[in-house]
């Protein structure tokens, strides 16, 4: 395992590490000062969220409408399959199958999404044809996977000859703790700002390790695991997912940030939320959530529980950056 690049202290909305400089255009570039009022801007979770930026920034570039551009942004870790908590490759649950969450949100607060989703390499855009073609925000299952097919989506193993040598081997012990840090990564959340100032969201995942199966986490979940509101911000949230569910965080980023909060401070409140809640319970030792959110002036932040998340913003100085998040413990 590589080791930790040293961090370069930097202040964005409060200090964070900055582990990593990256030009859109995969050359150097100076830091931009101007952290707030730029736009476009996108941000997204855990180091994939680099190139996943990059390709959004792409078809931002090229004239496309912001939701075209975050599907194709989180379209990349989906069939990246070194990525193993995302789409195709990603680990399986106890059975040794591959089941996908992916949910979408438009400026307009239209959303679509998948859940329980299997054989269909990128739930996201299954998600937003459910969306745009459907009475429905979401689809779950076979009646998923019906539609998925039906729209024309290839039908296709997404286990990786990894992953299933991962799962035989916890098989072994059968020890279920879905650890979330640097090392194990986990959902691709993206938030993306256009130069119209108008918000779009998105999150993907193949959820955690060696889950129950038909367990479902927060990620295809509107108002837990995703959730804008146009005139305020954005907020997606990463890890455990039933501590987001259980307190409807990205909604709650979002209503924060109406009552005035900056997307650092309403990010902080709810993961101390979260954290009363599960101090005292069983999930307590390897409990990891965090969140990044955006608001309406551009201004963006990230912030979790435990040391280890990070997260990527790319804006319109055409600038990639990971980014090392604040966190409380």
């Amino acid at each position: 395992m590589n080791k930790r690049r040293n961090f370069i202290k930097k202040s964005i909305l409060g200090s964070v590490g900055a582990t990593s400089l990256i030009n859109c255009n995969n050359s150097n570039s100076e830091i931009n000062n101007n952290d707030t009022a730029v736009y476009p801007r996108i941000i997204s979770t855990w180091n994939h969220g680099v190139p996943a930026n990059k390709e959004a920034w792409k078809y931002l570039i090229e004239g496309r409408t912001g939701i075209s551009a975050i599907e194709a942004g989180v379209k990349i870790p989906e069939a990246d399959p070194k990525i193993r908590s995302v789409g195709f490759g990603g680990y399986p649950d106890r059975e040794g199958i591959v089941t996908l969450d992916a949910c979408i949100m438009d400026k307009h607060n239209n959303c679509g999404s998948v859940s329980f989703l299997q054989n269909i390499k990128h739930p996201i855009s299954v998600a937003r044809l459910v969306m745009e073609e459907t009475p429905h925000v979401m689809l779950s299952g076979k009646g998923a996977l019906d539609f998925a097919v039906s729209k024309g989506f290839k039908k296709e193993n997404l286990l990786t000859e990894a992953s299933k040598l991962d799962w035989i081997n916890w098989k072994k012990q059968s020890n279920y703790q879905p650890v979330i840090n640097l090392e194990n990564h986990d959902t691709i959340s993206m938030l993306l700002i256009d130069d119209n100032t108008d918000l779009f969201g998105a999150c993907t995942t193949s959820g955690a390790a060696w889950k129950m199966h038909g367990r479902v986490g927060d990620s295809p979940i509107i108002g837990a695991g995703l959730f804008l509101d146009n005139d305020i911000g954005a907020a997606a949230a990463t890890g455990l997912g039933e501590a987001v569910i259980r307190t409807s965080g990205s909604a709650m980023v979002v209503e924060l940030m109406r009552q005035g909060y900056t997307p650092l401070a309403a990010c902080k409140e709810i993961v101390e939320r979260i954290s009363k809640i599960h101090k005292s319970g069983p999930v307590w030792d390897y409990l990891q959530v965090g969140f990044i959110a955006i608001n309406k002036k551009g201004e963006y932040a990230g912030y979790s529980l435990r040391k280890g998340f990070n997260y990527a913003i790319c804006d319109s100085s055409n600038q990639n950056l990971l980014l090392d998040a604040e966190y409380a413990i």
